[in-house]
């Protein structure tokens, strides 16, 4: 085990088609706009989307200096303040850790199972998940070129300022997740299952919906540019200038043919 603990606390990882392009629009200001320590907000009106329940990761006082992840290890109250080129920590336990500014080729977090943890402007080429647990994570800043989290769950993550070429949550369980002031090239959801996620002034060119499903999905402060699949997208919020681009997408799936 790597980082001494300091009390009785269990260590165990917690539980946890296609249609023609879709234009939507820029998102609804004023929705989603300060860091969430907490609760993010409250429903609103009654058939307002209920918003993520995001809390911020629960780190000690005092974090124990360390410079190296591992796989299959349990990494337990540490600042981890240096990483390999290509750092293999798939299937460990990290948990109450906060790492540092860091520049990797690949980040391997292949079933690992990560537990109030914060990760501070990574720049990465590839971030690989797959199958991992995240509870209480908050990335900010850096910038990542691939950011694999296939068939992982997710519970109260947060995405802030991030910039990410590729994004897929293909097959995940999506619960409780904010991604806000963020850059994502393409957003991939291919029967991903959301439940409680928020986006907050969001920018995506493409965003491949097939097989979504939603539920209290709001999607009012993502400006995508593409969706690929309309009936997919049951069960989100959009705002009314959104629906009014996407209207075309709808009646073409629907099989209605609109001419002027």
């Amino acid at each position: 085990m790597i980082g001494k603990r300091e009390d009785a606390k269990d260590a165990s990882p917690l539980p946890f088609a296609h249609g023609p392009p879709i234009r939507a629009c820029p998102p609804r200001k004023g929705t989603l706009s300060e860091p969430r320590d907490s609760v993010v907000g409250m429903a609103g009106k009654k058939d307002d989307p209920a918003p993520p329940r995001v809390s911020a990761p629960d780190l000690p006082p005092r974090l124990e200096p360390h410079e190296r992840l591992a796989a299959r290890e349990e990494h337990f109250r540490l600042e981890i303040t240096g990483l390999e080129e290509k750092t293999d920590a798939a299937h460990s336990e990290i948990s109450e850790c906060r790492v540092a500014a860091a520049s990797v080729v690949d980040l391997i977090l292949t079933g690992a199972t990560l537990v109030d943890v914060v990760i501070d402007d990574l720049r990465a080429t590839t971030v690989t998940a797959r199958d991992a647990r995240l509870k209480r994570v908050r990335i900010t800043g850096g910038r990542i070129g691939t950011l694999d989290l296939a068939d992982a769950e997710l519970d109260e993550v947060e995405l802030r300022g991030v910039r990410i070429d590729y994004l897929t949550l293909a097959g995940a369980q999506v619960d409780d997740v904010l991604i806000a002031d963020s850059t994502i090239t393409t957003l991939d959801l291919p029967q991903a299952r959301c439940d409680r996620v928020a986006f907050e002034n969001t920018r995506s060119d493409e965003v491949d919906s097939v097989g979504l499903r939603a539920q209290d999905v709001d999607l009012r402060g993502l400006e995508a540019l593409s969706y690929t699949d309309a009936a997919s997208l049951r069960g989100v919020t959009l705002s009314p200038r959104q629906i009014e681009l996407l209207a075309p997408a709808f009646a073409a799936t629907l099989g209605i043919k609109v001419k002027s």
